[in-house]
């Protein structure tokens, strides 16, 4: 299944989530420019350099670990679903509070990472977090919104709307597969929760869900 869009839509460019898209992909290109491949990621010591341990916390890898993701197939999937719910969630709350809503997002996820495992030797490195508070805001905002969405089945596709909640197992399970383990798993989670909560004190305007539009091929 391969997320397009979704059918919320939106009343102004959303310039800090493409901001945000662009430095996630700006990090990534120079992290492995020093070090690592462009498809494996940065090597070991640009993700010690970049990333978070309870070892190196300091403000320049709190914010640093936030930007760089392990993977290029990690940073698509991240991209992917911040560009297809944070439009919608910065419509929602305005540029400004949106972007405080991620970083802050971002930053409760990385607490509780490693608040469950301090002694990890393993750098944190991805903005999953941060996305996590996107989707559990969306969710939390439109939970019968429906996606646009590519499905492959052996040799037969077709395109299809699908709740946004199977969007959320979706992006669930691609955080099993990519992130670091149960510790970075329940960092994920708090970022889903938070994103959940916060919303409804920062949204300053919701819309109606539009009517579910046929499947096809």
């Amino acid at each position: 299944m391969i997320p397009i869009k979704d059918n919320m839509p939106t009343d102004r460019f959303p310039v800090v989530t493409v901001a945000l898209i662009l430095a996630n992909v700006i990090a990534y290109v120079l992290a492995v420019g020093h070090g690592g491949s462009l498809i494996s990621g940065p090597d070991a010591h640009e993700m010690s350099r970049h990333g978070l341990t309870a070892d190196a916390l300091t403000v320049a890898t709190v914010l640093t670990s936030m930007f760089l993701n392990g993977s290029i197939a990690q940073l698509l999937g991240n991209m992917l679903f911040l560009w297809l719910f944070g439009n919608n969630v910065e419509d929602s709350m305005g540029p400004l509070r949106f972007f405080g809503f991620y970083v802050v997002g971002g930053l409760v996820a990385t607490a509780l990472q490693l608040a469950a495992d301090p002694h990890a030797v393993v750098p944190t490195v991805s903005a999953a977090g941060a996305v996590a508070a996107v989707v559990g805001g969306y969710v939390m905002l439109y939970p019968r919104a429906r996606v646009l969405t590519l499905v492959l089945i052996l040799f037969l596709f077709g395109v299809v709307e699908v709740p946004v909640l199977l969007m959320l197992g979706v992006w669930l399970v691609m955080q099993a597969v990519f992130g670091n383990g149960i510790d970075a798993y329940l960092g994920y989670a708090g970022g889903l929760v938070f994103g959940g909560l916060a919303i409804r004190v920062l949204v300053t305007k919701r819309k109606a869900t539009p009517p579910t539009a046929p499947a096809y091929r």
